[in-house]
């Protein structure tokens, strides 16, 4: 296999370094040609065993969004009273999604009880199920954002209750609610890095065993 040239190369560690977790959205919609593109890329993804455990629901429903958007709301409420001090104040003007403005929204679930695949590579690491699941989630979030999309990733969920509320199988478990829409703005560096809350490690930590 022949690599890619350097021009590409440079083209896909730009496309890395502006992939953002994106809050702020414009409510304009999404066109089906360019979304259909991106979700493709989900199909491309790797699984183990070649399980495609992946089941990706677009949720339109307003009802089905609001019930969401409360599910997040509590859960934040929550995970506020957890800090305290300059944390909690931080935590408090934080924007953590984008559910009440993204035009598109997916809740994306790992079927944990798939034949596809017949288990190979589950047996002892089931969880490598949900792992094949996010990989889908990255490729459609790079794939996303090439085509100038921006995608927030919501986990301030509380996620047997989104799966009562959407009514999908036992087996199935959540693992992302996207946000999908245009971004208001762009920008290379992490929005909790903005709002001082983390900073972005300056190198990568490799250990030699």
């Amino acid at each position: 296999m022949q690599g890619f040239s350097p021009d590409f190369q440079s083209d896909l560690d730009r496309l890395m370094r502006w992939r953002r977790d994106v809050r702020r959205f414009r409510t304009d919609a999404v066109d089906e040609a360019t979304l259909a593109r991106c979700l493709e890329a989900i199909r491309l993804a790797p699984s183990v065993g070649l399980s495609e455990p992946w089941r990706v629901l677009r949720i339109e429903d307003p009802a089905l969004r609001q019930a969401a958007l409360d599910n997040f709301r509590a859960a934040n409420d929550a995970a506020l009273s957890g800090y305290d001090g300059d944390r909690a104040q931080t935590y408090a003007t934080l924007k953590l999604s984008g559910m009440a403005e993204a035009p598109v929204q997916l809740a994306v679930f790992c079927d944990e009880s798939t034949d596809k695949g017949a288990g190979l590579g589950a047996g002892t690491m089931p969880e490598m199920r949900r792992y094949s699941v996010v990989a889908a989630v990255t490729q459609f979030w790079l794939a996303a954002r090439a085509a100038g999309l921006g995608v927030g990733w919501v986990s301030i969920l509380d996620p047997d209750r989104l799966a009562r509320d959407l009514n999908v199988p036992p087996d199935w478990a959540l693992v992302a609610w996207l946000c999908v829409g245009w971004p208001e703005a762009e920008s290379e560096t992490p929005e909790l890095q903005q709002a001082g809350w983390e900073d972005r490690s300056d190198s990568l930590h490799i250990e030699v065993r």
